[in-house]
């Protein structure tokens, strides 16, 4: 397997390790292990909705805090994974950013689409994307995009994010 994907496959599977030990019980000494101690924070969407967040930092238990991340899908890209859920009348996406297998940098996007493109010039090489649907090896400019099934006909503010 090429040393690329293989750094994709184990990213996504860190992740997905993360939201098992939220939805299970809380396991919250599980989550500490993942995630580095400097975690990069940054967030987009409606005043108040930082729900990861607070869960992250002990504000609000998992399963207490009124609302559930269960991820729809998740995609690895490179040292990025990319989640997507909704939850009652909220879509949300989680872009979780890996080193040396351990969380380092997390994106919340709260009601907006999100558009994550690779902008370097062609000759650089190409990302590779670990899609969960297809299991299988993507390339392409468009790395991903979001798939809200329910909310086609909403109108929601829309992000790119280069990567």
């Amino acid at each position: 397997m090429d040393r690329r994907l293989k750094v994709a496959v184990q990213n996504r599977a860190t992740v997905d390790a993360l939201y098992k030990a939220l939805l299970g019980q809380g396991h919250m000494d599980k989550v500490a292990l993942l995630i580095a101690s400097d975690l990069e924070y940054w967030f987009h969407g409606p005043p108040g909705r930082q729900h990861m967040m607070r869960i992250l930092t002990g504000e609000s238990a998992p399963n207490r805090a009124g609302f559930r991340f269960e991820p729809r899908s998740m995609t690895a890209i490179g040292d990025c994974v990319i989640t997507e859920g909704w939850e009652g009348q909220a879509y949300w996406v989680h872009v979780w950013t890996l080193k040396n297998g351990f969380i380092t940098k997390f994106r919340e996007y709260f009601n907006t689409w999100l558009v994550v493109k690779d902008l370097r010039p062609a000759q650089a090489t190409t990302a590779v994307a670990w899609v969960e649907e297809d299991q299988k090896q993507v390339e392409k400019i468009t790395l991903w995009q979001s798939q809200p099934r329910d909310l086609y006909r909403r109108s929601l503010p829309g992000l790119l994010l280069a990567i």
